[in-house]
């Protein structure tokens, strides 16, 4: 009888470490089919707060009983600007700066393209035709910063006359999607009055309502789309947890996660969504956001 419990309970080891180590690859699949029902993604980003702040903010808070919020996501660095390349790039490379910067590598962009799939920045107060100065606008009305357009950082698409009018003035989205024309992926980047970094996470909460909700409310927006709303780090004191939250096809309303993810998992996710592959950097090895779908 003894030996028979021993062998048992070898037999249930064996089988609950099976689970365990499939369990990314399932995840994957499961993000994976959750793309079936997702053609588009957008994400939002927010500035400079920690999670425990954010999630006390009345449409915060709101968002996440409509949708999925990860309680344990991280940023990667400080200050802004690693965090923003790392979105959609998959490394800092080392940055440790806001300051202007060129880089010569692969990013997401080019992985939606390489699949014919369509992408675009609508970022608010940029001028357009290809403007490539650091900040447009005042302060005081909101400013827009080249800091948080990490596309425009990349030397593929600032020095391409064909492919920097991937990045629009934020006013572009409502028209996109009066048209039916709402790309695959789109990054939005508010003003730095509106994301919070001159006016505070209250003033941000207020601001996300008065453009999203009308929008969450729009069939032609929610239809197919899956709505990401971040931050792009915490304050440098804290633990660099920041509010992230997804609304959109496949997520049951009021879905709370407590695993470990941070902006490379949110890449690693966009990228098995849409079967684009991967730039071959941490969003290779980082988790997919699997526990929500």
């Amino acid at each position: 009888m003894r030996l028979r419990h021993h062998v048992y309970l070898s037999v249930a080891l064996t089988l609950a470490l099976a689970a365990v180590a499939v369990t990314p690859e399932a995840g994957r699949r499961r993000a994976a089919h959750a793309g079936s029902s997702i053609r588009h993604i957008v994400v939002v980003v927010l500035e400079n707060e920690d999670a425990s702040r954010a999630e006390l903010q009345p449409y915060m808070s709101e968002l996440a009983g409509r949708g999925a919020l990860l309680r344990n996501y991280h940023a990667v660095a400080h200050p802004s600007q690693p965090n923003y390349i790392a979105m959609v790039a998959g490394s800092t490379f080392n940055l440790t700066t806001n300051d202007p910067v060129v880089l010569d590598i692969k990013h997401l962009g080019d992985l939606l393209e390489d699949k014919g799939l369509t992408w675009k920045v609508y970022a608010e107060n940029y001028p357009g035709n290809c403007y490539l100065g650091e900040s447009a606008g005042l302060q005081s009305t909101g400013e827009y910063v080249q800091r948080h357009v990490p596309f425009l950082r990349f030397k593929n698409i600032r020095s391409d006359p064909a492919r920097c009018p991937h990045v629009v003035e934020a006013a572009a989205l409502d028209a996109d999607v009066a048209a039916g024309t709402l790309p695959g992926f789109a990054l939005y980047v508010p003003n730095n009055a509106n994301n919070g970094h001159d006016t505070g996470v209250s003033n941000a909460d207020r601001w996300l309502r008065s453009r999203f909700d009308p929008l969450l409310s729009n069939p032609k927006f929610v239809d197919g789309t899956l709505l990401v709303v971040t931050f792009d780090e915490g304050t440098t004191a804290g633990p660099n947890i920041v509010y992230t939250v997804l609304v959109g096809p496949g997520i049951a309303r009021g879905t709370v996660s407590n695993r470990f993810y941070d902006h490379y998992s949110l890449l690693r996710t966009i990228e098995e969504i849409f079967g684009i592959g991967t730039l071959d950097r941490n969003d290779r090895i980082a988790e997919t956001i699997r526990d929500i779908w």
